[in-house]
């Protein structure tokens, strides 16, 4: 059995000087597309992600809430779901988005505790084909983080991280409204459903459940709750959010695939 990696991240304080506590999501591998070169944009390699996430914990500890926390089983799935969906060039590129995504405020569908810093490494371990191990590792704080929203007839669309070739968005949607199918026959990606209650075409679609392909922007989402839902999309190539998309016929919604496990 190999050993494990030397994990070295900083302190991080509150206000009043106090340690933050610290969870750690370690060892989350994943085949997916990344790297530049020709081989490695066809032929999916294995990309290791650490993280660390500063918060307080005790107002959990105390009420037992899962929202007074992180919720690492769906947050495991979450970030699956970025290194599938993104394709990306760079650990540089991979350890941004995620930094961003871990740092976002959270949303009615999926919240969690307020987050202060995050320490993400990640490791290519067969990029060099058993010469050396290259890995990336980069700390951020949530005070450093912007974030832009547009508001839309449906409710907002975050703006979490934009790489070369593509988008990271959270797309909110208002009780009793409507995402419809949006058609422009170019955008490619995947979309992950982060709340519970959404309709898909119509139909009951469950928490944690995700669809690719060259259709997901067709895809009609509506949230008959009476809460805010949200639904991440991962598009190639990014968003141009001020120009308005003609609505069409949904697109055909194949099977998904399954990013939280059951609970």
């Amino acid at each position: 059995m190999s050993q494990e990696p030397v994990w070295i991240h900083p302190v991080v304080t509150d206000a009043q000087g106090r340690p933050l506590d610290v969870m750690e999501l370690r060892g989350l591998t994943v085949d997916v597309i990344v790297g530049v070169y020709n081989r490695e944009r066809v032929t999916p390699q294995p990309l290791r992600l650490d993280v660390a996430l500063f918060l307080d914990a005790r107002q959990a500890a105390v009420g037992g809430r899962l929202a007074n926390t992180v919720h690492y089983g769906r947050l495991a799935g979450e970030l699956r779901f970025l290194l599938d969906a993104c394709r990306f060039e760079l650990l540089e590129s991979a350890a941004e988005a995620v930094c961003r995504y871990l740092l976002a405020p959270p949303t009615d569908a999926a919240p969690h505790a307020h987050l202060h810093a995050a320490t993400v490494r990640v490791t290519k371990p067969e990029a060099l084909t058993g010469w050396a191990i290259p890995s990336l590792q980069v700390h951020r704080t949530a005070a450093e983080m912007v974030y832009r929203t547009e508001a839309k007839p449906f409710g907002h669309v975050d703006i979490l991280h934009e790489g070369a070739t593509y988008g990271v968005y959270r797309l909110r949607v208002d009780p009793g409204e409507s995402i419809p199918p949006r058609v422009d026959g170019l955008t490619e990606g995947m979309e992950l459903v982060l709340g519970a209650g959404m309709l898909l075409q119509g139909q009951p679609v469950g928490r944690g459940m995700a669809f690719s392909g060259p259709g997901v922007f067709g895809h009609r989402y509506d949230n008959p709750t009476a809460t805010e839902q949200t639904v991440l999309g991962v598009y190639r190539p990014r968003l141009v959010l001020s120009e308005r998309s003609a609505s069409g016929e949904a697109a055909p919604v194949g099977t998904g695939t399954l990013y939280y496990l059951p609970e």
